[in-house]
């Protein structure tokens, strides 16, 4: 063995590791840090539900609920913040969605269909309709209904989340699409 083909040898098998993934010596794959139950922090976030596009907004909801907006993510822990989302009844649709669009849901009864729309829901419950929004972008599980509980809406300005000091996030000025002023 050639004094060259030795070192070789010794860069790509180290003998202090046990295990040493290397795909190539220019690649090196490593994993992410997942995040731990101490190390989970979170914060309060307002937004003012006023003239704001329903899915736009349930988007941006479902990331913050998750906490994919952080910089360590990590799918099978609840590291999500808590929402809090004012003027509920405030919220808008674009284009004809709020007379045409229907809500399914099943009784488990045969014939047990049952249909309601927007124009109906926000006349009873106008929080329905942003929780079915976010409800429906989040994954299917119990992980999903604990971080769809960090969702608090209320019609009007006040909230009872003042203790928490919540940042203010104008969700009118990330985009200009997210406001509708008409409907």
């Amino acid at each position: 063995m050639t004094r060259k083909s030795a070192k070789c040898k010794a860069f790509l098998y180290p003998k202090n590791l046990t295990l040493w993934l290397n795909t190539s010596t220019y690649a090196r794959i490593t994993m992410t840090d997942f995040i731990k139950k101490n190390e989970i922090n979170n914060n309060w976030i307002l937004i003012d539900g006023e003239n704001l596009v329903v899915g736009r907004l349930a988007a941006f909801i479902s990331i913050v609920l998750r906490g994919k907006n952080k910089s360590k993510f990590t799918p099978h822990m609840d590291n999500g913040d808590f929402v809090i989302v004012t003027n509920v009844e405030k919220i808008k649709f674009t284009g004809n969605k709020f007379k045409n669009k229907k809500y399914y849901r099943h009784t488990g009864h045969p014939g047990g269909i049952k249909v309601t729309s927007p124009s109906f829901l926000s006349n009873k419950k106008p929080e329905e309709i942003l929780k079915l929004a976010v409800k429906r972008m989040l994954p299917i599980g119990t992980l999903s209904r604990k971080q769809l509980s960090k969702l608090k809406m209320y019609k009007g300005n006040s909230h009872p989340h003042e203790s928490q000091n919540p940042t203010f996030v104008d969700f009118k000025k990330i985009n200009i699409k997210n406001y509708i002023s008409i409907n």
